[in-house]
């Protein structure tokens, strides 16, 4: 049951979310049990955001899994992600924040796994 929130001050067309919407998928197989079958994304742009004290192009990536996954997963998926949102938005890797939350219980379908 993961879920990957980005939000980012920059403009993403229908196209550019679609691309990511793409390559998220492929990525989140990189957390051991996880698959884009159980994958929820969401995109915030055009957001009013300053990082390290100006408005360039920046964004955040909120990740938020069922269970939990090892720092070495988590490694492998920060560089992932990074990459997706460096290649599809133009956004310097030096001005992306990527993170984890690790959820014990997660309702869906009407009740709790």
């Amino acid at each position: 049951m993961p879920y990957i929130a980005t939000t980012s001050n920059v403009s993403i067309s229908g196209r550019k979310k679609e691309a990511i919407k793409e390559r998220m998928g492929k990525a989140i197989e990189i957390i051991p049990g996880k698959t884009e079958g159980w994958l929820m994304l969401s995109f915030r742009d055009n957001v009013s955001m300053y990082f390290k004290g100006d408005d360039e192009p920046c964004a955040i990536m909120q990740v938020k899994l069922f269970g939990t996954a090892d720092e070495q997963a988590y490694a492998e998926l920060t560089e992932a992600l990074t990459d997706i949102i460096r290649e599809e938005l133009d956004i310097d890797p030096d001005r992306i924040y990527v993170a984890y939350e690790e959820i014990n219980t997660w309702g869906w379908n009407g009740g709790n796994l």
